[in-house]
């Protein structure tokens, strides 16, 4: 956040004590009371504190949870297609019509039908990509050696064990910020024996716009409520569709790393404040979630109605 907000101290949840912890699933949220507060979007923060932070931490866990189911539902599928021919064209055609047959109703594969992912792709049996879902033409990730660039699938394929991580996708442009998506991994078998591995992705911006959209739709009937949720990583973040205003007070790169990480010293299961944008009180609430990745949370806006 920009340095004109007031100091995290000042309307941050209180400091935690052991018996002031909920845990939900590898998550920790301070339970306390808030800290005194006198700025005018304290309600707000109390939503986020009481409701939104839990809410975002069971979504991500179930995302999580479902692609897995589904990554394994696809590589079972999609099994056969590895060894149905040795013609390299006709698999690669084979395997773009199976992609996109896992993802549709109503046969698809349940756990994809409405999911945030960007991609799902088979990777052969020497790690190289074969194909991912979508136009042969839009597919530049077709021929690339996954398994020298991401553990979890060198070892769904020498070992067999399905994996997720946080995988850093280089930018396209020369000089270009990298992007990360949750990456799903599972082995793909033919009578017991490792015949190549199916992969799911899912950016981490779209994951914050998804986070973003459940919070709305659980809120529909309150009228002029509005939620927006970053995904940060270290300096960076992630988000699509936040407004400027909110985006200027996020958007200040190691200042505000430096920010959250002052508040999460005082507060390691996460805080809230709020901050005048406008003439407009809008309250925020940073998330550390480590199950993501070193450094990761998700920050939750919230304005209520004028």
């Amino acid at each position: 956040m920009a340095p004109g907000i007031e100091a995290v101290g000042a309307c941050s949840l209180a400091p935690m004590r052991a018996h002031q912890i909920i845990v939900i699933g590898a998550l920790a949220l301070v339970a306390g009371p808030l800290a005194g507060c006198d700025g005018n979007a304290r309600p707000a923060q109390a939503s986020i504190h009481q409701e939104h932070m839990g809410v975002v931490a069971q979504l991500l866990r179930t995302d999580r949870a479902e692609h897995r189911v589904g990554i394994r539902s696809a590589a079972e599928r999609l099994a056969p297609g590895f060894v149905a021919t040795d013609d390299p064209e006709q698999r690669e055609r084979q395997m773009r019509y199976a992609l996109r047959y896992v993802q549709e109703p109503p046969r698809g594969v349940p756990e994809f039908i409405v999911s945030p992912m960007s991609f799902l792709a088979v990777v052969g049996r020497d790690g190289v990509i074969i194909a991912r879902d979508g136009r042969a033409e839009d597919d530049h990730m077709k021929g690339q050696n996954y398994a020298e660039r991401y553990e979890t699938v060198r070892r769904a394929l020498e070992e067999g064990r399905p994996g997720y991580e946080l995988a850093e996708f280089p930018s396209s442009e020369e000089g270009g910020e990298s992007s990360y998506s949750m990456l799903f991994v599972h082995p793909s078998r033919r009578n017991g024996e490792v015949v190549g591995a199916a992969i799911a992705g899912i950016p981490l911006w779209r994951e914050a716009q998804r986070l973003t959209r459940q919070l709305a739709i659980d809120h529909a009937d309150q009228n002029g409520l509005i939620f927006w949720v970053y995904i940060y990583k270290g300096d960076q973040l992630f988000h699509y569709g936040t407004p400027e205003g909110v985006d200027a007070e996020m958007n200040d790169g190691a200042a505000a790393s430096a920010q959250r990480a002052a508040g999460l010293a005082t507060s390691p299961g996460g805080y809230t404040s709020d901050v005048l944008i406008q003439g407009r009180w809008f309250a925020y609430g940073v998330l550390p979630i480590p199950s993501l990745g070193e450094d990761m949370g998700a920050v939750i806006w919230r304005a209520d109605p004028m």
